[in-house]
């Protein structure tokens, strides 16, 4: 399946080096410019993602939505935009990814107007669904643009920018949403946490429509349709009942749908070899889970989501609710997470991991890991009387552990992905995280709202979420154990033969030849 540079025609050789690292020439000079508007929609995408935890009583309180409308206001988004991401990536590749990022950033911003203006739990529902469809049109373009904008030799440090990026949008989300909800703009409440999208959005339409340059895949045939469609019910039919299911009692379809899931997905992976075999444009390129390096990135991602889905969601009810908590307060409870996280990012990616490879991801998984397991200890010994510090304390190696895996993983996971599949791919890395959290919220029915006692509802049970949150804090620790034990699947270096002798990923200067690719799928579809 691989092929030496050696084995290749001087021709083959100049059409795979042109399509997988552009030359001086074909670099876009503004492309560092462009850059930041690219920076800006996905740190406002990661913004989106966790702003709404710290506004969630107040959210409640104002509309009077039950504990299941809130978990969709939450998980809703992140399960849209996981649902989306995968097509959305396909249609950069096919239709333009500078246009498809504009008409996501223009679904962004007027979805954002949408929840900013929703008078009931319904609008505001139905807006963060249709806000996390839009951010799945946007953000695989930031991935795609990115891996065809720059050189090989400069893609290290920008997707390290880009990894620190999103994980402080992620993480700066309750701050910001602290100061707004508190600022009470205009006598808002909570409303500007969303409105606040507006100018960002208009002005990133504007500017990115000068500087962004346009590019698509060079072969790319007709959206596959079938797969959107499977892909989409079969991720479906897992996530909705877990949100879903405690509220209604886990009536019998709340079974059913997560059993159906494993054909449906199986359906989906049958039908993708199928389109292969014709030669038609998948929407999921098989031949990319060839590499260790993206398959086993993809598996640390999921992980990673989904500690990231249970932990957020019950933290910020924890600290408000079960703490009593100013927003505020909270939201700046959670800066050692954010400054260390983007410390340990910068050291990660442009010292150790060139040294030490992927022995530094797993030793980031190991430290945020045990910044679970003092916390879950901290929380069961003080409950509600812990104070600021000791709650912010384990906070400090998990944003160690964190920024040590969250910066170099994007790199890893695309660093072999020829241009021509950059927007599957990077749907599918996408894709991945978002399901994790997704999953991760909808899993807190079982862990932490269940946990609740009574009718669940963190209003109503604020003296029983210290406990709750307790209860929450070792399935997270789980989380990022299995990830330092999915980390074993991966290259010991990126882009080299793992030492071990494995099925390594070859080298980012030895990428798939352009005309070997057809071949590598047939054999996926087989």
């Amino acid at each position: 399946m691989s092929e030496n540079k050696s084995q290749r025609t001087p021709a083959q050789t100049v059409v795979t080096d042109a399509l997988v690292n552009p030359s001086p020439a074909a670099v876009d000079p503004r492309r560092w410019v462009a850059l930041i508007v690219l920076l800006v929609a996905a740190f406002m995408d990661a913004v989106d993602v966790t702003v709404v935890n710290i506004a969630i009583p107040h959210i409640q309180e104002d509309t009077g939505a039950s504990t299941s409308q809130i978990q969709w206001v939450v998980g809703g988004y992140a399960l849209a935009f996981a649902l989306g991401l995968i097509t959305g990536g396909r249609l950069g590749d096919l239709f333009g990814r500078k246009k498809v990022f504009l008409i996501g950033v223009a679904g962004f911003t007027l979805t954002s107007l949408v929840c900013g203006i929703a008078t009931a739990p319904e609008v505001l529902l139905a807006g963060r669904i249709a806000q996390g469809a839009a951010a799945a049109l946007m953000v695989p373009q930031v991935l795609s643009i990115i891996h065809v904008s720059f050189p090989k030799e400069e893609r290290g440090k920008v997707f390290g920018v880009f990894g620190a990026v999103t994980a402080l949008g992620v993480l700066a989300g309750p701050l910001v949403g602290a100061l707004l909800v508190e600022g009470d703009l205009f006598g808002m409440g909570w409303r500007p946490i969303f409105l606040v999208n507006l100018p960002l959005g208009v002005l990133g339409l504007i500017v990115g429509a000068v500087l962004i340059r346009e590019s698509k895949a060079e072969h790319a045939a007709r959206l596959d349709v079938g797969g959107m469609l499977l892909s989409v019910l079969g991720l479906l039919c897992l996530v909705l009942p877990l949100i879903q299911g405690r509220e209604l009692g886990w009536p019998v379809w709340t079974y059913v749908m997560p059993a159906a899931s494993v054909p449906v997905l199986a359906l989906f992976v049958a039908h993708e070899r199928r389109v292969i075999a014709r030669g038609g444009s998948p929407l999921v390129v098989l031949s990319l889970f060839n590499r260790k390096s993206f398959s086993g990135g993809l598996g640390v991602q999921l992980l990673f989501g989904l500690a990231s889905g249970v932990f957020f969601l019950a933290w910020t009810l924890y600290l408000q609710l079960g703490l009593g908590f100013s927003p505020l307060k909270a939201g700046l409870s959670g800066l050692p997470l954010s400054l260390l996280l983007m410390a340990g990012a910068g050291v990660s990616m442009q010292i150790l991991v060139p040294r030490f490879g992927r022995a530094v991801l797993q030793a980031g998984a190991l430290t945020a890991a045990a910044g679970m397991v003092l916390f879950a200890w901290l929380v069961g010994h003080y409950g509600a009387d812990i104070a600021l510090w000791q709650a912010m304390l384990p906070l400090v190696p998990m944003g160690v552990g964190m920024g040590l895996i969250v910066a170099p993983l994007a790199d890893i996971v695309l660093s072999e992905v020829p241009h021509e599949h950059a927007g599957s791919a990077s749907g599918l890395n996408n894709t991945t995280v978002q399901l994790g959290q997704a999953v991760g919220t909808a899993l807190s029915s079982l862990i932490f709202f269940n946990e609740l006692g009574g009718d669940g509802n963190p209003v109503t049970q604020a003296a029983q979420t210290p406990d709750a949150f307790a209860h929450t804090l070792p399935y997270v620790a789980a989380a990022f154990f299995a990830a330092f034990a999915m980390l074993y699947a991966m290259p010991r270096r990126a882009g080299r033969t793992d030492a071990d002798g494995g099925a390594g990923a070859k080298s980012a200067d030895d990428p798939v030849p352009a005309d070997n690719l057809a071949a590598e799928e047939a054999a996926a579809a087989r």
